[in-house]
């Protein structure tokens, strides 16, 4: 029985899982975005945030537990120096998988997965704000289109109340 076994074994054994994760985790760190099978990618998205939150912790320790995953120096150095500056502030969330399609050979879905606070082209891009469904007589453009011209007959009925008092006063 397989009771509470609940992450992707990727059909490989324990070693090589581990090193394939590892390997895949330098390559993200290095290149900022990898292309790679769905699987692999939510299996490296779980393997790989960790890591990168306790390089927002800038110690030792953290340093001798990162590298005892990654076992590159050069990764080690550009994850505790450019990405963790990048993602100080951010509270988890670190990766991204875009999806791709099919791949010709094997019909496996192949997708990218990038470091969000790296893709260029997302942060150049404003937000473009959502257009709502307006009806054609909304409340606050009908008070303000009723509330000029109501005044200027509000304020000619009382010029012309005292006029007609005053009309009314000499007839009488």
């Amino acid at each position: 029985m397989r009771h509470n076994k609940n992450f992707n074994h990727l059909s490989r054994t324990a070693d090589h899982r581990r090193a394939m994760l590892a390997n895949m985790a330098i390559s993200l760190i290095m290149h900022k975005r990898i292309t790679t099978t769905l699987a692999k990618a939510k299996a490296l998205k779980k393997y790989v945030e960790p890591l990168i939150t306790r390089s927002k912790d800038d110690s030792t320790n953290s340093r001798r537990v990162v590298f005892s995953y990654l076992q590159n120096k050069e990764a080690l150095k550009e994850l505790f120096g450019a990405v963790a500056q990048k993602v100080g502030d951010r509270p988890g969330g670190y990766t991204r998988i875009i999806k791709l399609g099919t791949r010709q050979g094997d019909a496996a879905q192949v997708c990218f997965i990038e470091l969000v606070d790296f893709d260029e082209n997302m942060l150049k891009t404003p937000k473009a704000e959502k257009k709502t469904r307006r009806s054609r007589r909304s409340s606050a453009k009908a008070a303000e289109a009723a509330a000029p011209a109501e005044a200027p007959a509000a304020e000619e009925a009382k010029a012309e109340a005292p006029a007609e008092e005053a009309a009314e006063a000499k007839a009488e």
